[in-house]
């Protein structure tokens, strides 16, 4: 697929590829381009996904990776872009965008999805070993949204450096916030919880002697987790999934393929009563941050989720020297466990000049109210208050 790509004032024609999945890429040229320190965007995550049947032509995501080669063959430049016939998995919101497209006569789906699916994790999007191929690969979406008259492309969850690349591109960029915890060179949990309020590092410490009463914590990874952990974990998963999404989004396939082929980089932590699980939180590791994805439980208890998800995951940070702890999508009640708002964005290509207008209007408003939000979320964290 020839697509045009303007670089300082030139304008040039560079050959873009889509391939049936990225299964049908090299392992080791995918990971090139997308480095070490997100898994999420790893050829082994998104292959999970793809070979567990967790994406695919019946779930409404289609993998349609685009690549851009260099001269001799080999990934230059990558996007994870799928087809999607909805929106759901992707925790950006755009329902009352396709209402009102569809309202208007178009027809909103398929569109085009560059993200990790199911995933809302900030990291990269445009995944290039040859970085000035972002332009030619941003050019090569756009080019794939109007050849097939599409409504639209998104780049959820990009990377912050990523912005001004879309930006230039002439792309909408929608502005939100996540929850995250950093580590500022914390010894141990105790280190953390000396630069809170008062108040507030009692409150901890009572919710973790609470949650954790008659019950037992363990962290499985690597060669420790077995088909016995993951079954148990995808009844907790199930039960979840179910009450939040109607269903789960991931097949019980795709957690033994990652412990097959990511068991280093999982972390799953199990609370047990008299040596059974009652409760579970999967993890990522990345090379500086623990991401926090997925929790259940069979057993309801005062605050165990806040110890599984939060306050363990903490520990974790701190033992292992990671900068960040991330927990996923909203959640204010992450506030007081000392995890604060931090911007996260997302890039949307539409080129219906009416459509286009109609949406950057609304985020101008949006991103003054997420902004307005955040500073209010920001002096109100758990932290003591300097003078």
């Amino acid at each position: 697929m020839p697509t045009r790509s303007s670089s300082s004032g030139r304008v040039t024609e560079v050959a873009a590829r889509i391939a049936a999945g990225v299964a049908d890429l090299p392992k080791a040229e995918w990971d090139a381009c997308t480095g070490p320190a997100n898994p999420f965007v790893s050829w082994d995550f998104l292959v999970a996904l793809e070979r567990s049947g967790s994406v695919g032509e019946t779930t409404g995501w289609q993998p349609l990776p685009l690549v851009i080669d260099d001269a001799d063959g080999r990934i230059a430049a990558a996007a994870p872009l799928y087809a999607k016939s909805h929106s759901q998995g992707e925790y950006v919101f755009d329902h009352g965008w396709a209402d009102a497209w569809e309202r208007a006569g178009g027809q909103y789906y398929p569109k085009l999805q560059i993200a990790a699916p199911f995933s809302p994790v900030p990291g990269p999007r445009l995944l290039l070993r040859d970085a000035d191929a972002a332009p030619a690969l941003i050019a090569g979406i756009e080019t794939l949204v109007e050849r097939n008259g599409l409504s639209s492309a998104h780049a959820t969850f990009i990377a912050p450096n990523e912005v001004p690349l879309f930006e230039a591109a002439g792309w909408l960029i929608r502005e939100d916030s996540q929850f995250h915890w950093t580590n500022r060179g914390y010894a141990c949990f105790d280190d953390f919880l000396a630069g809170l309020s008062s108040e507030k590092r009692k409150n901890i410490r009572k919710e973790r002697r609470r949650a954790v009463e008659g019950l037992e914590i363990v962290h499985l990874t690597g060669s420790d987790l077995t088909e016995a952990h993951w079954d148990i974990f995808w009844h907790f998963y199930q039960d979840t999934g179910a009450r939040k999404w109607g269903r789960p989004y991931l097949t019980r396939a795709f957690f033994s393929i990652l412990g097959e082929t990511m068991a280093d980089k999982v972390l799953l932590m199990l609370a047990l009563r008299d040596g059974q699980p009652i409760a579970g939180a999967l993890n990522l590791i990345g090379a500086d941050t623990l991401y926090g994805r997925y929790w259940g439980c069979s057993e309801d208890v005062p605050n165990l989720h806040f110890e599984l998800c939060y306050y363990q995951a903490i520990d974790v940070a701190i033992a292992r020297g990671l900068c960040r702890v991330e927990a996923g999508a909203q959640g204010g009640h992450k506030l007081a466990r000392g995890y604060a708002p931090e911007p996260t964005w997302s890039a949307h290509y539409i080129p219906n000049p009416g459509f286009r207008r109609a949406v950057a209007e609304f985020l101008l408003t949006e991103r003054t109210d997420v902004q307005r939000d955040r500073q209010w979320l920001s002096q109100r964290t758990p932290f003591r208050k300097k003078n």
